[in-house]
């Protein structure tokens, strides 16, 4: 890459694929369309700085700002954050909500706490309910369906409380059988339990009080949940944690990827990413922030959103979701560990500040002020668009084949990190780095930064923790849970991920040396072959 403006294959055919109008819109064009309609309006002598900043790539807005922005339906805020209530109205208007959202290009998150158990009494009908692993499942069939904004798959995450009378059930959710496990293998899109949905055990203040003081009434039982939900983790992936505890006990809405929080039903998100990777100051990182904050501010106020409630909730709390990505970059170019960093610490105390920001234009635009502005979200797609690391995951590997869906079809390219590109130009072995795969049997020291990081987020954090494969790993369940538990309460959530554990993992590793030969060149999966798309794909 010569020059901030000039794509990589990859980032080219992912930009060209889900964001340019037409495939004919270049990325200088969209910046500009999105900055036109989004800030433009609102923040004028603003617009052309902002307008820089994301043709270079500095700050990029979600997803749903390149695709909406401009568009008739200008829904550049996803993500919606659900509760559902404990009767039939409640059912049918968590349903009529999801199908709208979903439809119109949301990813949802609901917690289903409020529901009764399966199997208890219903006065009105003298039947039993279902419970909320039934909805939960009909929640999922419908995100099979509905392709998000007609385009994409949907999103979708489910919480429980850990004292719910149906934990148990729930953390076993994603049990698959054997035959289950097979076709998921052979095919991607073969239907499985809950395969749609992201699941996580919500923690909050109790728990911990349980699970950490023999004589309540509730410690075993906090402890047995705890147990089979990390047993669970390291081998099939699933539930995670969700975790609301001290000032943010009650907040546990979340999103799709778990970053954004609320305490309101019926919030959404509105997300952005500044890329650390291309950050050259803390000057510049300053400005950046109040930049990306403003930027953010007035897709609060020219958004639409699927249905009127949302609209009530945003205008309530305006939260506003600046990210960062490219942190696992700007370790590995400055040869750092993936660690706490002193001199990381500095730009970060800059990042902090997007709260005074949000203040100050908030009171002159005459709209709410937001209850929280920090999030940072994995920034999947929008950070192989910026051409670094994602969130603030460290390099994934040096390199691995990226399985995903061009229409009908399942294909996969051989992608080497940017950052191991950049390294491997300097004669340093990309293979020296750590990388969320080499880390993958020390989580301890995934998790330390995990939590050094929250303390600069006002809500969380969306990561997945690497592990190797069930049989693999270097620890016990109980030795993960102990070393987990030192560092849970500092978190506000946690994920992990068992190399393997879920057919058609859209990420393979591979070694740099096998990779750079073949880059650029799309392959079709045909069963367990392949072939080259539109081409030959000799070396």
């Amino acid at each position: 890459m010569t020059n901030a403006n000039e794509f990589g294959s990859l980032a080219e055919a992912i930009y060209k694929q889900k964001y340019s109008l037409d495939g004919r819109e270049e990325w200088a064009d969209t910046a500009r369309r999105v900055v036109d309609h989004v800030m433009r309006p609102y923040l004028p002598e603003l617009a052309d700085e902002m307008t820089q900043a994301i043709i270079d790539r500095k700050f990029l807005p979600g997803g749903r700002y390149l695709f909406a922005a401009g568009k008739q339906l200008h829904q550049t805020q996803n993500c919606l954050l659900l509760s559902v209530e404990d009767s039939r109205e409640g059912w049918a208007g968590l349903m009529r909500r999801i199908t709208s959202g979903l439809m119109s290009g949301a990813g949802i998150g609901v917690v289903y706490s409020k529901l009764r158990p399966k199997g208890a009494y219903i006065n009105g009908t003298g039947g039993e309910s279902t419970g909320p692993i039934a909805l939960m499942q009909m929640v999922n069939e419908s995100g099979r369906h509905i392709r998000q904004g007609g385009a994409r798959r949907s999103a979708i995450w489910a919480g429980l409380h850990w004292n719910h009378p149906d934990v148990f059930e729930f953390i076993r959710l994603k049990d698959w059988p054997d035959a289950m496990k097979a076709a998921k293998e052979a095919d991607f899109d073969a239907p499985a339990t809950m395969d749609g949905t992201n699941i996580s055990v919500i923690l909050d203040d109790l728990f911990f009080e349980a699970y950490q003081d023999p004589d309540h009434a509730d410690h075993q039982l906090a402890h047995d949940v705890y147990d089979e939900t990390v047993r669970h983790m390291l081998e099939t992936g699933e539930p995670g944690f969700s975790v609301d505890v001290g000032v943010n006990a009650g907040e546990h809405l979340r999103n799709a990827c778990t970053e954004v929080t609320s305490r309101d039903d019926n919030d959404i998100c509105n997300l952005g990413s500044l890329n650390l990777s291309r950050i050259e100051s803390r000057e510049e990182m300053a400005r950046l922030v109040e930049l990306s904050t403003a930027f953010l501010l007035c897709g609060s106020l020219y958004s639409l959103v699927p249905y009127k409630e949302v609209d009530e909730t945003r205008t309530k709390n305006r939260r506003l979701g600046l990210g960062l990505m490219g942190v696992g970059e700007w370790y590995a170019v400055r040869g750092k560990p993936y660690a706490p960093d002193e001199d990381l610490g500095e730009w970060l105390d800059e990042y902090e500040k997007s709260g005074e920001y949000a203040n100050h234009y908030a009171d002159r635009l005459g709209v709410s002020r937001p209850v929280k502005t920090r999030a940072i979200a994995p920034a999947g797609t929008i950070s192989i668009i910026a051409e670094t690391t994602s969130g603030m995951e460290p390099m994934f590997a040096p390199a691995y084949k990226r399985r995903y869906a061009k229409g009908d079809t399942w294909v996969y390219q051989y992608v080497i990190d940017s950052a191991a590109q950049r390294l491997a130009d300097r004669g340093i072995d990309p293979d020296s780095v750590d990388s969320a795969y080499t880390l993958a049997q020390d989580p301890a020291k995934r998790l330390r930064t995990q939590a050094w990081l929250q303390t600069y987020v006002d809500h969380g954090i969306s990561s997945t923790i690497n592990l190797p494969a069930p049989m693999e790993q270097n620890f016990t369940d109980e030795e993960f849970g102990q070393i987990l538990m030192g560092y849970l309460p500092y978190l506000r959530g946690i994920t992990v991920y068992p190399d393997g554990a879920r057919g058609g993992q859209p990420l393979t590793v591979v070694s740099y040396a096998e990779a750079k030969d073949w880059v650029g060149v799309e392959i079709e999966e045909v069963g367990n072959e392949s072939a080259c798309v539109g081409g030959v794909c000799g070396i």
